[in-house]
């Protein structure tokens, strides 16, 4: 028989985090600051890669749900964090549409820009501010993810599209912890998940054409 439903579960720690803030966060920095506590706190929890995300009314910051990357605790490799995270919300608020309720525009915080998968995720989700640290090649660079061929105009692509882009939050402390994570994968502590299906570990410095390497998010 076919397998008819899967399920991805985020930890109970991550709504405990989301409760130690009250449940509003009112500024940027605040929001990033929970997204990348919840990316450090995953990998080192084992479920996935260093990443998180959360889902905010865009005017008063509260929170609408939270998501960390989840590939490896269910064996989907769709559930990156953003999934994860636009899914909660829209069970939530019981819409596909995050902007559709009016007056109450949504953002998505994320501690790094979306890999390929996650800019569709994003775009289709209904939000209309998407926060990230940066989108350089350093997140590729310092874990030896692969973020997937994302176009060079991804920026204008989403604004054309009514999604607003911030560049530049909390941007060292989201490398900090990219560089944490890439020290645990050289003591073998971590996983970068494989993309291919070998699950092992991609070789630093070997392009992504050559070692089929893993996917982020």
């Amino acid at each position: 028989m076919i397998t008819t439903q899967f399920q991805v579960d985020v930890p109970s720690w991550v709504a405990t985090a989301v409760a130690a803030t009250g449940g509003f966060l009112p500024s940027l920095d605040d929001r990033m600051a929970l997204a990348i506590h919840l990316a450090e706190r995953n990998f080192r929890d084992g479920g996935g890669g260093p990443f998180a995300a959360i889902v905010v009314e865009r005017s008063s910051g509260r929170i609408i749900s939270a998501g960390v990357n989840r590939v490896l605790a269910s064996n989907l490799s769709v559930s990156h964090a953003e999934v994860v995270a636009l899914s909660l919300a829209q069970c939530r608020l019981g819409t596909w549409d995050l902007g559709a309720k009016p007056g109450a525009p949504t953002e998505l915080v994320v501690n790094w820009r979306p890999c390929l998968q996650c800019c569709g995720a994003v775009l289709w989700s209904g939000i209309s501010h998407l926060v990230i640290p940066d989108d350089s090649d350093e997140l590729e660079r310092l874990t030896g993810f692969d973020e997937g061929p994302v176009p060079a105009d991804w920026v204008e692509q989403f604004e054309r599209r009514g999604v607003a882009v911030t560049r530049g939050v909390q941007l060292p402390e989201a490398l900090r912890v990219f560089r944490d994570f890439s020290e645990w994968v050289d003591q073998g502590r971590a996983v970068v998940y494989n993309a291919r299906g070998t699950g092992v570990n991609v070789g630093r410095g070997t392009p992504a054409s050559e070692s089929g390497a893993a996917d982020s998010g």
